[in-house]
């Protein structure tokens, strides 16, 4: 709200701020109950299990996330298949990092290995701080020696899910809705026109939701009866959760601020939008070309 005042974005009186600063998050949730609901659609699962490496890469379940820093993220692939898991598509790739939400987010070509190794290497470079961990599923495009390799040669903290349950991955999972899912819905994308797009749109989504999407961290859960009482933190952007994290050398921390100074909230929404409405039109020119074939 304070950005987009600084922007020039919107105007608000004392009264209307009031509100918006005081609203809690049961509220929200009431207010936007009719708006969820034309979400609730579910993508399909395409993760293959990768059975000759796994036994070598260590488990890690929910619980072990406990008091982490900084730089251990939970990786998965969303699959942008629509109704058919047949041929080729693009597959949105999404590392979060679990201490502070900080998402990465890239788009590929099918589930090669090489391709979303690439992927990897990329966030690795452009990250404001290390990498110390990555925790797939168990698919093969991440349960391979490649990817293994590559973490030996970073000293990067390489393990994996138990199979079949996706709770260890909740850090992950949560993103892949509320960001790849949110922006870009279940339609099939299939072609590189169509991967060029997309690619300029998550990276501007990556800016939109770690500078500007506040999330709320639970810090206790306990149980009391039947009733199960959560506890959370004050809701914090992953850009300000970096930044209180003390992990970020004095460069990085600079170039993080210079980076947030030059950021428009509003522009990036209308940047995606432009850019949703371009993709959308080629899933128009595909149904016809389909209809006339």
């Amino acid at each position: 709200m304070r950005v987009m005042e600084e922007k020039k974005e919107i105007r608000l009186n004392r009264f209307l701020r009031r509100k918006l600063t005081r609203i809690s998050a049961a509220t929200i949730d009431r207010i936007l109950t009719a708006t969820k609901k034309q979400y609730q659609f579910k993508g399909k699962s395409t993760t293959k299990p990768g059975t000759l490496l796994r036994s070598t890469v260590a488990v890690r379940t929910f619980d072990d996330w406990n008091d982490v820093v900084p730089g251990f993220f939970e990786t998965d692939l969303v699959a942008f298949c629509g109704e058919s898991v047949h041929g080729e598509y693009i597959n949105g790739f999404n590392l979060t990092d679990v201490a502070t939400g900080w998402v990465c987010l890239e788009a590929v070509m099918g589930k090669g290995q090489y391709r979303v190794h690439q992927a990897i290497d990329r966030i690795r470079n452009r990250l404001f701080f290390s990498m110390k961990g990555l925790d797939p599923d168990n698919g093969t495009e991440f349960i391979n020696w490649l990817m293994k390799r590559y973490c030996e040669t970073y000293h990067i903290t390489f393990t994996r899910i138990r199979p079949n349950r996706k709770n260890d991955n909740c850090y992950v999972e949560q993103k892949n809705y509320t960001v790849l899912r949110r922006f870009l819905g279940y339609a099939r994308y299939e072609t590189n026109e169509q991967l060029v797009i997309i690619k300029d749109i998550v990276s501007l989504v990556e800016l939109y939701v770690n500078f500007f999407q506040p999330v709320m961290k639970l810090k206790t859960k306990e149980r009391i009866g039947s009733r199960v009482k959560k506890t959370y933190d004050i809701a914090k952007t992953p850009y300000q959760r970096v930044l209180d994290s003390g992990v970020l050398t004095e460069e990085n921390k600079t170039r993080i601020q210079t980076l947030y100074k030059t950021l428009n909230p509003m522009d990036l929404k209308r940047r995606i939008n432009k850019l949703m409405e371009k993709l959308n039109k080629t899933l128009r020119y595909i149904s016809i070309e389909a209809t006339n074939t």
